[in-house]
């Protein structure tokens, strides 16, 4: 009956989306000129907006969201999680605090479900197994089973006798009521207006108070060792309890194994506690713990009013207990707790409802820059100045689109208000004494008359009467003897000649040039007989060090010769 209440339902769900995708969706946006959704407390500031003296318009009222879905709830813990499990429920109430960030109050209930595929024997401190025997220190004794019903006993590690292998399982009705900060990542769009669907994120605090059921035997009192045993030994020869044969193993303990019914799935037993170390509520088998939840989810819009809404969120509790097993199979006899706390996710799909009038949708719908952008397209709210078409200096152009404001009386000008000038020299039309002066002939003085160029056969003369004489070419060489710097008669005598044509040439200079060998030794000679022969041409014969050039040419000829060039 319950099931087809449930496809009812999603029929019915499916029909509605499908009729909401369908219709005509609004695409109104906020108007900053529609006083009937600026709250009374904020009309001061709008209408200092509206007259010009502040630069923002106020937050509009905005609608309340409230929301239902549909969920299924899994807990991650020691014990593998069935899934899907329903019916689970969430409803919330939502309010915007800005464009981007929103608060959400959240209640949560449902039921999660677990059954290991593994066997465990280290059941020694779980009460929810155990009856009458060892306890953990400082708890108080339980029996498997309550309301009159009593299942036999397993036997675990460290109890003696044959150890009874059990397989873990649980399920837990969970009820949670959080406040969470949600911030929506994608409203604020600079190249569209509006979106038809929001993504968003966040994060909250509350409090968790759940019970869990465990399922230890049948309702005759029996308890489930034949069915468990008969299990384990089936898949003893196929390669044991594997996460490849789960399905398998999972399928068995549910429908039974060679004419063993298998588990009734009544949940007949209450599973551990942490007793009295935490607040509890009900008839103080509820255990009462703070939370922690991060989420994301979407939301698409249907239309102005309703948007479905999927979203998925873990929720943290600082307890192992949540599948009722917290004891490790380790040390047999003597179990350790497990290192983990347990969590439980919650995945949703539902409906949203806008409620309020006189309000724009919930702000995280809208774009903020709506209304930036459409003021920069079609401007409403500009203060615009008073149009002014002056024209100072009467050349038909007015000042604002005038590039010369201050053009001579009775100059014509172009449109954009400069004075014309034909022939490009910088002398307006008006005051040039030659409008057309040949390009060639500017530079132009300040009567516009510029100064032509002489013509190519007067330039060819003018070269001719001032051409340089051919510098002399006939330069004799010099010569050292040995290792020696001093000059000899014949030397001075050479250098006397070089002296004299350098003088009937005073526009050519000259380069010695020494072929020293690379070693230091014959470098540091041809310096100091190139230095030789320059201060005798200067301080002697008279001529200009400035017309006197050096150089060395590493073995380019007689290390004893040096030569003189025209330079």
């Amino acid at each position: 009956m319950a099931s087809k209440k449930y496809k009812l339902f999603l029929l019915g769900l499916l029909t509605f989306i499908g009729s909401e995708v369908f219709a005509q969706k609004s695409t109104s946006v906020y108007d900053v000129y529609d006083s009937s959704v600026v709250p009374a407390k904020s009309l001061p500031q709008q209408n200092e907006f509206w007259n010009h003296n502040y630069d923002f318009p106020v937050k509009p009222r905005n609608q309340w969201e409230i929301g239902a879905s549909l969920s299924d709830i899994t807990v991650s813990g020691d014990v593998s999680a069935k899934i899907p499990v329903l019916p689970s429920f969430e409803v919330h109430v939502r309010k915007a605090i800005g464009y981007v960030f929103s608060l959400r109050a959240q209640y949560v209930r449902g039921i999660a479900e677990g059954l290991n595929w593994e066997s465990s024997g280290n059941y020694r401190y779980n009460s929810a197994w155990v009856a009458g025997g060892p306890q953990i220190p400082g708890s108080t004794p339980k029996t498997i089973g309550y309301k009159g019903a009593r299942i036999d006993a397993y036997t675990p590690d460290g109890a003696g006798g044959t150890v009874n292998p059990i397989f873990y399982n649980y399920k837990s009705l969970i009820n949670d009521l959080s406040l969470q900060g949600l911030v929506t990542l994608n409203n604020i769009r600079f190249h569209k207006q509006k979106t038809g669907m929001t993504i968003y994120g966040g994060g909250g605090i509350g409090i968790t108070w759940y019970h869990t059921m465990v399922d230890a035997g049948r309702a005759d009192g029996t308890n489930y060792s034949a069915l468990f045993d008969s299990v384990i030994s089936k898949y003893s020869t196929k390669g044991g309890l594997s996460y490849s044969n789960r399905s398998d193993i999972l399928k068995d303990l549910k429908n039974g194994l060679d004419g063993i019914p298998g588990m009734d799935g009544i949940y007949e037993s209450r599973a551990e506690t942490e007793n009295n170390r935490r607040p509890s509520e009900g008839d103080g088998y509820y255990t009462l713990k703070p939370s922690g939840t991060v989420l994301i989810g979407i939301a698409y819009k249907l239309s102005n009013r309703i948007n479905l809404q999927l979203e998925d969120r873990q929720t943290f509790v600082k307890t192992d207990l949540l599948d009722g097993q917290r004891w490790a199979e380790q040390v047999a006899g003597s179990p350790v707790l497990t290192s983990d706390f347990d969590s439980y996710n919650v995945l949703s799909l539902g409906l949203n409802f806008n409620l309020g009038s006189k309000s724009v949708e919930p702000l995280w719908w809208l774009n903020p820059l709506d209304y930036a952008y459409s003021e920069l397209n079609n401007p409403r709210h500009i203060n615009f100045p008073k149009p002014k078409f002056d024209d100072a200096d009467g050349d038909g152009v007015i000042d604002q689109l005038d590039r010369e404001p201050n053009t001579p009386a009775g100059c014509p000008v172009d449109t954009h208000g400069v004075s014309l000038d034909t022939d490009g020299d910088g002398v307006p039309d008006c005051k040039d004494k030659q409008k057309i002066t040949p390009t060639e002939c500017q530079p132009v003085d300040a009567d516009g008359v510029g100064k032509c160029p002489d013509p190519a056969c007067c330039k060819m003369m003018d070269s001719m009467r001032t051409a340089k004489p051919a510098c002399p070419t006939d330069y004799p060489s010099v010569s050292f003897k040995g290792n020696g710097i001093g000059l000899s008669g014949d030397t001075k005598a050479l250098l006397a000649s070089v002296a004299s044509k350098m003088k009937d040439n005073p526009t050519c200079n000259i380069i010695i040039v020494g072929y020293p060998a690379a070693s230091k030794p014959h470098q540091s000679l041809a310096d100091k007989r190139l230095d030789a022969i320059k201060k005798y041409l200067v301080e002697t014969l008279g001529i200009s060090t400035d017309r006197i050039s050096t150089d060395k040419k590493i073995g380019g000829g007689d290390e004893n010769t040096y030569d003189i060039k025209s330079n």
